[in-house]
């Protein structure tokens, strides 16, 4: 599939039911490493891969000898703490061969509805990503509750892969896309092979999770459409339980493609331009020279510091002599920011008595 081959940045989200093997609970080792073969194949067309997947409950419930069923909250937490452990050793033996380096991040959906620690987990992801590491995603379910959690890796892919500026979301499943109906009990049910734009009548479409271990459904793939779409994001539904799942879609496997509503960093300029300002930083001549140039915003090139801010929020930033420039989410408090104005990125630990980032407002956080 031509978008998969195009993609620069690409997150893919692997259900439960396709990593453990049900009932028994046993990790599909076998499939893992054909993943692991797709993985390092887009790798070494230069493309960044974030892998978002479940597995952890399942693995530690079998570990645990907690069987079958609803297990309560505790028992859940309970079997996440001990299948995760398992989940990334599996993740890291899988990749190794491929001189692949795998990473452990786990969120909920409160990390990505707090605008500080969305930032952190960005900036983490970014970095990850630029040494040629392959993060894990999941949810973490040792410490969610409902009021906190996703509930489903769907949607928790959608945000990953909005977070990171992915171009692509693919969401491996036990189906290999969207159909008119549910193809498993109604024979006159057919595939799309594009969604142009989601309506109405497409969301009618979604029925319930065919599998006994995952906890998504069409329902919940839908709504992680929504959300990466809006973003400038594409993504395509395709069935996962082949080995190689990755390289057959690549050749043509059956799917169904979520077209992108515009480009994902123009949507997150245009995110970022509409927020309101919180207060302002003014700039030398030679930092706003480079801030045309492409570049971060440096302490060093600050003059003066105005508002209160928190880390994330947004500020303008203005020339020498006050005129706008542009505006760009902050990674200081205000107090922070007028006391490293002016000084050397190397400076910054002495100053507030901890190492901090070395610039004040990034690029991919800036529209000018």
């Amino acid at each position: 599939m031509a978008p998969l081959n195009d993609a620069r940045r690409v997150v893919v989200k692997i259900g439960s039911a396709l990593l453990v093997d049900s009932p028994g609970g046993r990790l599909r080792e076998d499939w893992l490493a054909a993943l692991a073969e797709d993985v390092a194949a887009l790798r070494g067309r230069g493309v960044d891969v974030v892998l978002v997947s479940s597995g952890s409950i399942a693995l530690g419930r079998e570990l645990l000898g907690l069987g079958g069923g609803t297990l309560p909250l505790e028992q859940s937490q309970a079997a996440a703490a001990v299948g995760q452990i398992r989940l990334a050793r599996a993740y890291e033996t899988a990749l190794a061969p491929h001189d692949i380096t795998a990473a452990q991040i786990l969120v909920t959906l409160e990390d990505t509805a707090n605008r500080r620690r969305y930032l952190n987990i960005r900036a983490t992801l970014g970095t990850l990503l630029g040494l040629g590491v392959v993060p894990i995603v999941n949810e973490n379910d040792t410490v969610a509750t409902d009021e906190i959690r996703y509930g489903d890796n769907d949607r928790l892919a959608a945000q990953i892969a909005v977070t990171v500026g992915a171009d692509l979301l693919v969401l491996l499943s036990d189906v290999d896309g969207l159909y008119t109906a549910n193809p498993q009990t109604d024979s006159t049910a057919r595939r799309l092979e594009t969604v142009e734009r989601l309506t109405p009548e497409i969301e009618a479409m979604a029925g319930d999770p065919v599998s006994g271990v995952s906890r998504g459904g069409m329902k919940t793939k839908l709504q992680a459409a929504r959300i990466a779409t809006a973003a400038g994001c594409a993504m395509v539904i395709t069935a996962g339980a082949p080995a190689h799942p990755l390289r057959a879609l690549a050749a043509g496997a059956p799917g169904t493609l979520f077209r992108a509503q515009g480009d994902p960093q123009a949507a997150r300029k245009r995110w970022i331009g509409a927020m309101k300002e919180k207060g302002a930083v003014q700039v030398d001549a030679g930092a706003a020279a480079a801030l045309m140039a492409g570049r971060s915003l440096l302490p060093a090139g600050v003059i003066t510091v105005t508002g209160r801010f928190g880390r994330g929020d947004a500020v303008a930033i203005t020339g020498p002599e006050g005129a706008r420039l542009g505006q760009g989410l902050v990674r200081y408090t205000a107090a922070e920011a007028r006391a490293i104005a002016g000084r050397r990125s190397g400076d910054i630990a002495a100053i507030l008595g901890y190492p901090g980032r070395a610039v004040l407002v990034h690029r991919d956080d800036m529209v000018l």
